[in-house]
């Protein structure tokens, strides 16, 4: 149907919220959560249950190098870039129901809401998965939306391995998404990412939607102290070289690092050898995570973070290996598709606020290369990467609304 009035498209969100709960069955947890890990069996449910959700809804798939999935559903202008969004299904080891999930069904939703109508868009629409998104499995996170943007090869990204020392490119065969589409190297007419915040500001304000109006840059760091081990009860403590107190020291300074205005710090793994009660530890790994709006800021706390480690290294005659393995500067999104965000949330009377996204999402990397913006929804008292995670059927559907409303508007009728 062409010249319909795109201001009547209305999504369904009985059936948005039930596409939720049946995902969130695949890897539900006994507390209500998500364990969905990246390149795992139960990623690879997600993938075919969303694949044919999409096909039923008459969308073109296709699977690229590193595996992500982009389902297509026409428009009468084949010719023109796609107005694309998306999220990722992998979760954290404690993930909950929404955290990138909703991004995904969110866009499903929209194609979904666009059949219902006979709606003809000018453009293609495009719903995407990226892979690995969260990064508990492979680091870095957001890898293969990362080689979609240019920042990452696929060879890289192909070449992270796991723990176990598995490959990302070996898992991705295992369960089947090994595709044979180049990455990225195509136009893409905007990308808008709706999410849950992660946060408590739009709870607090009591505000809807978030017109997300960029993204936090990231630092992420692998530490390693070493000292030297020796017994608990002989060793004087004048005379020890613990690698474990340089550590928490480092911990304690990061903390008063992260404590300027908008700045954030977290030591999200520690990991202590030789692990034994009554010897004092040699070795110590230790992740660190910086974040800041100003990328200057952020360079201040990454040098402030150095010397503070070079001088406990000093004083306790420690050896201190400070690496960098992921930079990501903060990300303005483009102004129109913000604009398009946030007069759709006026024309919808929806309390609506603009908001800096405080994590990283795969839209920060498809800014490099398209037109990006970000709808942010409420999550109860802000948590998220917890099975606890929930949010308001309500709010998930206005969000969805609105990323429909933007999309049609970027994708012409």
């Amino acid at each position: 149907m062409s010249g319909m009035d795109s201001g009547n498209l209305r999504i369904n969100a009985d059936r948005l919220w039930d596409s939720l709960m049946e995902m969130a069955r695949i890897g539900g947890t006994d507390k209500g959560g998500v364990c969905r890990i990246a390149l795992t069996e139960l990623d690879r449910q997600g993938r075919d249950l969303f694949v044919r959700w999409c096909r039923e809804a008459g969308c073109e798939i296709r699977v690229d190098q590193v595996g992500n999935i982009f389902a297509r559903r026409p428009g009468r202008d084949m010719s023109r870039p796609p107005i694309m969004t998306g999220s990722h299904l992998d979760t954290q080891p404690t993930g909950g129901k929404f955290d990138g999930c909703y991004g995904v069904l969110a866009g499903l939703e929209v194609v979904r809401a666009l059949n219902d109508a006979a709606y003809e868009t000018e453009a293609p629409v495009e719903v995407a998965v990226w892979t690995n998104e969260e990064g508990c499995r492979f680091a870095p996170a957001m890898v293969a939306s990362g080689v979609f943007g240019g920042v990452f090869s696929v060879d890289y990204a192909l070449s992270r391995t796991d723990p176990e020392g598995v490959t990302f490119g070996e898992a991705l065969k295992k369960i089947g998404y090994d595709g044979k589409e180049a990455v990225g190297g195509r136009p893409v007419g905007a990308f808008f990412e709706a999410h849950i915040e992660q946060g408590p500001i739009l709870e607090r304000e009591a505000r809807t939607i978030g017109v997300v109006t960029a993204a936090q840059g990231q630092r992420w760091y692998e530490i390693n102290w070493t000292g030297m081990e020796s017994h608990a009860g002989t060793t004087p403590m004048e005379g020890r070289r613990d690698a474990l107190l340089g550590a928490s020291l480092l911990i304690a300074e990061a903390r008063r690092i992260g404590s300027r205005p908008n700045g954030r710090a977290t030591v999200g793994v520690i990991e202590s050898k030789p692990q034994s009660r009554n010897t004092i530890p040699g070795r110590v790994f230790m992740t660190l995570d910086f974040r800041h709006p100003d990328d200057k800021q952020l360079a201040e706390m990454d040098a402030e973070m150095r010397a503070s480690a070079k001088r406990i290294a000093a004083e306790h005659r420690l050896e201190v290996g400070i690496e960098q393995i992921w930079y990501f500067p903060p990300t303005p999104f483009d102004a129109k598709c913000v604009e398009a965000v946030r007069a759709a949330a006026g024309r919808a009377g929806m309390a609506h606020m603009d908001i800096v996204s405080g994590a990283g999402h795969d839209a920060c990397y498809v800014a490099k290369v398209a037109p990006t913006g970000m709808i942010f929804v409420p999550c109860k008292d802000g948590i998220s990467h917890n099975e606890i995670e929930d949010a308001r059927k309500e709010d998930i559907a206005a969000g969805c609304q609105i990323l429909l409303q933007a999309m049609v508007e970027r994708a012409g009728a």
